[in-house]
Order: C-alpha cells, then sequence, then structure tokens
C-alpha cells in the first residue's frame, strides 16, 4: 500500500459477532463507495467483504467481542480490511486458503494477511477506475 502519493480516505465501522452484520457490512461497503464516487467493481468488494468478514465471525471473533471493517481508498484502489481479536494467523498462513478466501484471491487484486495485537488483519485491494 502507498499512501504516499495521494491522501487515503478512510471509513470504519465495529460490527458485532452476529450474522446480520454481513449484511450491513456489504450495505456500508456499497453506501461508501458510492460516497467516494466509485462505480467500478462493487459486486467484487461486496464478495470480499462477505467472506472477509464471515471468516471473521466463522474463526477469528471470540464470543462476545466484534470485528472491524476498515475501507481505504488511495491511487485507483480500495483496500479492504476485516480486524479480529482472536487467534489464527497460523490458521492462514503456510496452509491452502479455504473457500472464501479462494473467491478473495479470484476477485481481488492482492490479499494478505498482518498480525495485530490481539488477533490479526485480513485484507484485500480492488483497483477502482478514477471516482466520478
Amino acid at each position: 500500500m502507498n499512501l504516499n502519493t495521494q491522501a487515503a480516505l478512510v471509513r470504519e465501522r465495529l460490527y458485532p459477532r452476529s450474522p446480520q452484520s454481513i449484511a450491513a457490512a456489504r450495505q456500508f461497503t456499497r453506501d461508501t463507495a458510492q460516497a467516494w464516487g466509485l462505480v467500478d467493481r462493487h459486486d467484487d468488494m461486496s464478495l470480499c467483504v462477505s467472506e472477509l468478514a464471515t471468516n471473521a465471525l466463522r474463526h477469528g471473533v471470540p464470543p462476545g467481542r466484534g470485528y472491524l471493517l476498515r475501507l481505504l481508498t488511495f491511487d485507483g484502489t480500495v483496500r479492504i480490511e476485516v480486524h479480529d481479536s482472536g487467534p489464527g494467523l497460523s490458521r492462514i498462513l503456510g496452509r491452502p486458503p479455504g473457500m472464501g478466501l479462494t473467491l478473495v484471491g479470484a476477485v481481488a487484486d492482492d490479499w494478505g494477511v498482518l498480525a495485530r495485537t490481539p488477533g490479526k488483519v485480513v485484507w484485500c485491494e480492488v483497483r477502482v477506475g478514477p471516482p466520478v
């Protein structure tokens, strides 16, 4: 991620450990893309948010906790990050990705995982056209 050439726009929202939060996260993503004037790849972004949030709920968010969805746009790219506080880097790194991350890898231009304390950040990037 190169944020030096353009100031990034950032929006984020916390979601509870609930299956209903997935639809809310997709809507937040669509609303954010519209607010930023992005017209390309809405479906790809929604799919990535769905898969990353679902994985966080299934594997990363401990009971009583939630996850953070952070969206950034810079240099014609949207970065989607899902932060959770559960264990799990070892469940992602060094293992073949599950179906959700396979889908993310198929539609995103890049993806990965970063450690944080506690937990991890699973992210992907989608290149989009210029804002309108």
